[in-house]
């Protein structure tokens, strides 16, 4: 039996193909239509992509073969990775390398086989796309540099695969530090807000508070959209007022009513900030631990507009102190919505406090 020998440089070799991630995997279409069109192409009833690991050949995809890998003593793709370029056996009984193969001398009989390497960067061979026949043959000019082609697109594919995950990996670590770091800040504010008597300043740690909680949110709802500069806005503020009824009284009930549309993260900030500075005053001024009540949020699109309408059934709220003054809070809504480029409408009486913003949204 003739084995081919191992690879000059084996270990990176195989370091090369393990990194793709891809022995034993699931069949996919992208690489089950690349031999379908090598063995159209090459007038073959066989073709492979041949992975060839350390001990056995295992096919990524295959057509006109069962078996989905075999030991390396039946691969001719193990002598093919040694040549460097397209390996074309015209008649596998006549060569000394192939003729005692048990592919050859058994069944299937094969007689012909052209290969073109898989090569990863740093010149290593991973494989081979090859096509493979019952009958001697050669194959022209044309067939040989459309294996070519295709080869080099299989590697290309599980390149792209390759840097998807790393950068799935890289976005999960940074995901987790993110999450961590805030979790902190959330604490270190929590503890440093129990210590604190005065007025301003516990309503200044409040805001810092759930601001963060708020960025957390938005933060989430960034990393399941990859990255891309766009936000399930409903999503958001839902997440948003899931923990704002975390920290409401049992008497108090958010409502939180929404139709959603992908806003850019900076709108989407600017809405949670609104949205959070209008609970925390409603919690502070309109309830008591007697009387609660609701609060609702609702989330509206109309053509290119959106309002963004907030209402608490309280006795109400005023919009300033006794010495007439803006609170903190107040500012913020102020500014948020200044960003925004809306028109801020807000109203309060015996019967409760409301906001209403219209702005518009951006296309894209």
């Amino acid at each position: 039996m003739t084995l081919a020998l191992k690879h000059a440089e084996e270990p990176a070799r195989l370091a090369a193909l393990q990194a793709y991630d891809v022995l034993d995997t699931d069949a996919e279409a992208a690489f089950d239509e690349i031999v379908q069109l090598a063995s159209e192409i090459c007038d073959a009833p066989m073709s492979l992509i041949s992975l060839v690991d350390r001990d056995r050949q295992w096919f990524k995809a295959r057509k006109g073969l069962d078996d989905p890998e075999t030991t390396l003593e039946k691969s001719v793709c193990a002598h093919g990775i040694l040549n460097g370029e397209l390996f074309e056996v015209e008649d596998l009984q006549k060569d000394a390398r192939t003729q005692d193969n048990p592919l050859v001398t058994g069944d299937p009989k094969l007689r012909f086989y052209a290969g073109a390497p898989l090569v990863a960067p740093g010149d290593l061979p991973i494989g081979m796309l090859c096509v493979l026949d019952d009958k001697p043959r050669v194959l022209t000019d044309f067939q040989r540099n459309a294996l070519r082609v295709l080869s080099r697109q299989i590697v290309t594919q599980l390149e792209l695969r390759k840097r998807l995950k790393a950068e799935h990996a890289l976005r999960a670590e940074m995901d987790h530090r993110v999450k961590n770091s805030l979790q902190t800040l959330s604490s270190m504010v929590r503890m440093a807000g129990s210590g604190v008597t005065d007025p301003q300043a516990k309503d200044a740690l409040g805001l810092i508070g759930r601001r963060i909680e708020s960025v957390g949110a938005l933060h989430r709802e960034l990393m399941i959209q990859q990255g891309r500069d766009q936000v399930a806005v409903a999503a958001y503020l839902k997440r948003v007022c899931a923990l704002l009824q975390d920290a409401a009284p049992d008497n108090v009930y958010l409502q939180a009513e929404m139709t959603d549309r992908g806003v850019s993260a900076r709108l989407a900030s600017a809405l949670g900030m609104i949205v959070c500075e209008f609970v925390a005053n409603a919690l502070k001024h309109a309830f008591t631990k007697e009387k609660g009540g609701q609060i609702t949020i609702r989330l509206m699109p109309e053509g290119d507009m959106m309002t963004l309408r907030c209402s608490d059934n309280g006795p109400g709220v005023k919009r300033r102190d006794a010495s007439g003054d803006t609170g903190l809070g107040q500012l913020l809504i102020d500014a948020a919505a200044e960003q925004l480029g809306g028109t801020l409408i807000q109203n309060s009486s015996d019967q409760g406090t409301s906001l209403s913003l219209t702005f518009p949204v951006p296309a894209g």
